[in-house]
């Protein structure tokens, strides 16, 4: 990513061109996945994260990164999409802004979804086409939402992860009979709104993800 080249770039746009919030577009944690949206590797979305960050308490101002997530995009399967919910969780972030993927002319993604081929190397490329599996991957990415873990749970059945369910540190969601602790999409929950921000002079350290 250019900005991460630029300490003085992030440091102007977070003390003199952010007022309060940044949008920002990771959009997948699989470098296999970014590779076919032609993006760089979650990592460099991590520097940039850390640097901003810095930059932002340094200019004594609080700050948020908003980070923008896609699910359904050609090459992301359902494996690929628990994988980026898990580090969600690990990294304390509950996303609002997840789009599905909707194919768009003259796009190579909609050549790879269309085809199953991508167009530059020739590989085959995976892509969820089924209504139903969509709706699972979105719902995985919304682990935190009340309303969503129904999808989820069955997208974990699905995948052979079931061990991800339950109330266990590492689980996703909780089993279908536990008690709703009142999450749910829309409701002021406080930090939940707020995607991504590390805390105060503690350097950005994901934790690694699970096999």
């Amino acid at each position: 990513d250019l900005a991460e080249k630029s300490p003085e770039f992030i440091k102007e746009l977070a003390t003199h061109h952010t007022g309060g919030q940044l949008s920002v577009a990771p959009e997948h944690s699989n470098d296999n996945v970014l590779d076919k949206m032609k993006k760089p590797a979650i990592k460099s979305y991590e520097r940039f994260a850390q640097a901003f960050c810095q930059a932002s308490e340094e200019a004594g101002k609080e700050q948020y990164l908003i980070p923008y997530f896609i699910t359904g995009h050609p090459g992301s399967t359902l494996h690929d999409t628990i994988d980026l919910a898990l580090y969600l969780k690990s990294n304390n972030m509950r996303p609002r802004q997840v789009q599905d993927f909707i194919p768009t002319p003259m796009a190579i993604a909609t050549a790879m979804f269309y085809t199953g081929k991508d167009p530059l190397t020739g590989e085959s490329v995976y892509s969820a086409t089924d209504l139903r599996e969509k709706r699972m991957m979105k719902a995985l990415i919304f682990y935190w939402d009340a309303q969503h873990w129904p999808l989820a749970r069955e997208a974990l059945k699905k995948a052979g992860r079931a061990d991800l369910i339950g109330r266990a540190p590492h689980c996703l969601v909780p089993h279908g009979d536990a008690p709703v602790l009142g999450s749910r999409a829309g409701s002021n929950t406080g930090a939940s709104a707020k995607s991504h921000r590390p805390p105060p002079r503690r350097p950005f350290k994901p934790k690694k993800r699970g096999p």
